[in-house]
């Protein structure tokens, strides 16, 4: 696992677009504005293209790729198309599969489970319906949890980039995969739930 992965913090701020198809983000350490990450969404169809700017954005398929800021692959994250939940699924930087994430029909401020790749329940992923509070839950202990951060009224209002907090628990160990998964996680919060 990358060493980058076994800080606790991370400031995760999608890129600025009036008109944009695909989704790009950008992971800092919020102690020190240091670039850690980058997130990119490089191999979209051109039907997906066209699909992401209608009502049915959020059935289209993605697959994005996290990287250091040298190009070595961290993990990437994938959709197919979805009609009423999603299934997502989490590669290392061998893509090897190392976990998936399902979507909880009917679930009230949206709700992941998020399992290993034998598809057993490592912890689930659980906002509000009030706003944009996200926790990972096992067995009621917090491992981790996400909050939307304002970015000012202007970007707010004209855009539909966000910035968001992910904290991790320092009782999850620095080489435990279930950080992989987290990190994976708060990019199907943005694409499944919220947009």
């Amino acid at each position: 696992m990358n060493q980058v992965l076994h800080q606790n913090l991370f400031l995760v701020k999608e890129h600025v677009g009036m008109f944009k198809a695909a989704n790009n983000y950008d992971i800092y350490n919020p102690e020190t504005n240091e670039l850690i990450m980058n997130c990119r969404e490089e191999k979209l169809g051109f039907l997906t293209k066209i699909f992401r700017f209608t009502d049915y954005k959020t059935m289209t398929p993605f697959h994005i790729e996290i990287k250091s800021p040298s190009g070595e692959q961290i993990l990437s994250v994938k959709r197919g198309l979805t009609i009423f939940r999603s299934k997502v699924e989490v590669f290392d930087d061998k893509d090897r599969l190392i976990g998936l994430f399902k979507q909880q029909l009917f679930s009230i401020g949206g709700k992941f489970n998020i399992l290993d790749k034998e598809e057993r329940q490592i912890c689930t992923l659980q906002g509000k319906w009030t706003g944009w509070d996200f926790k990972f839950l096992k067995d009621k202990t917090e491992l981790a949890a996400v909050n939307k951060k304002w970015a000012g009224a202007g970007r707010e209002l004209f855009t539909s980039a966000d910035n968001y907090m992910l904290k991790i628990d320092e009782n999850v160990k620095s080489d435990d995969p279930t950080r992989l998964l987290i990190l994976a996680a708060v990019m199907c919060i943005d694409m499944v739930l919220k947009e």
